[in-house]
């Protein structure tokens, strides 16, 4: 499977011209890929203003990504400010080529050193979506930090992880270790799609990395805009799970 992401510097906030810049973007660089990811929070950056960002799940922002999944012919993940039953979400949508929902995933863990807690309610449950043979357990920034999660994953035996972040240069050293220790431990690809940039409380230098179900990086960018490719084979987490068979003598006590 192709997989490729953009890393970017969102204008804060502002929607419109973030999805001028993620076209420019798309349009001068893009290859053809089964599977395109964006940052947390895509089109606005990780903002605290929900009640004036929010949308319903057909709103602006996943209007935004069908445009592109259309157009591309590729399946889309990525992130918005959701609001449900008023209630409001850190989400992550996926769609298909074909632009319909195929899954939604509102971040478990708010990050409450941010105040996030405040203004986001946490999602219920983790959510593991289908790509062709490829089953996907989505996760969101702050979400890195709790293993827990992630094992539900892996007793699902998904072959890939994404998860989609604003994460702060100041703990970027963090972000890399867990990315792989994510994928060590769960025998799965792991992919961390991050920003660039600066917003009015961090700084960012993104370190977007993708890591083999061995822990092998395979790629990573710091620093950069743009948008990145690898290909990803679900033979090798079959093999990597065969020859290490670890997973079977999990416990989840």
């Amino acid at each position: 499977m192709k997989l490729s992401f953009v890393q970017y510097n969102p204008v804060w906030e502002n929607k419109e011209e973030n999805q001028k810049k993620l076209f420019r973007i798309l349009k001068e660089q893009y290859i053809d890929s089964d599977l395109l990811i964006f940052p947390e929070m895509t089109l606005t950056g990780f903002s605290m203003d929900a009640a004036q960002l929010c949308e319903s799940i057909d709103g602006e922002t996943v209007s935004f990504f069908k445009k592109f999944a259309l157009m591309y012919q590729s399946d889309i993940i990525g992130g918005f400010i959701q609001e449900e039953n008023k209630k409001f979400y850190n989400s992550l949508v996926h769609l298909d080529y074909f632009g319909e929902t195929v899954k939604e995933y509102n971040k478990v863990h708010p990050f409450s050193l941010a105040g996030e807690h405040k203004f986001y309610t946490g999602g219920g449950s983790p959510e593991v979506t289908k790509l062709h043979d490829w089953k996907i357990g989505l996760s969101i920034c702050y979400d890195l930090r709790f293993p827990e999660l992630f094992r539900m994953y892996a007793k699902e035996k998904v072959h890939l992880i994404v998860n989609i972040a604003n994460w702060p240069a100041t703990r970027i050293d963090h972000w890399r270790a867990l990315l792989k220790a994510r994928a060590i431990e769960n025998q799965c690809y792991v992919v961390g799609v991050n920003r660039v940039g600066s917003d009015p409380k961090a700084n960012y230098n993104g370190f977007s990395s993708l890591f083999d179900p061995m822990g092998e990086e395979l790629l990573a960018v710091e620093n950069a805009e743009g948008f990145y490719s690898a290909e990803i084979e679900l033979g090798l987490v079959e093999k990597t799970r065969t020859r290490f068979p670890f997973l079977y003598d999990m416990k989840l006590i």
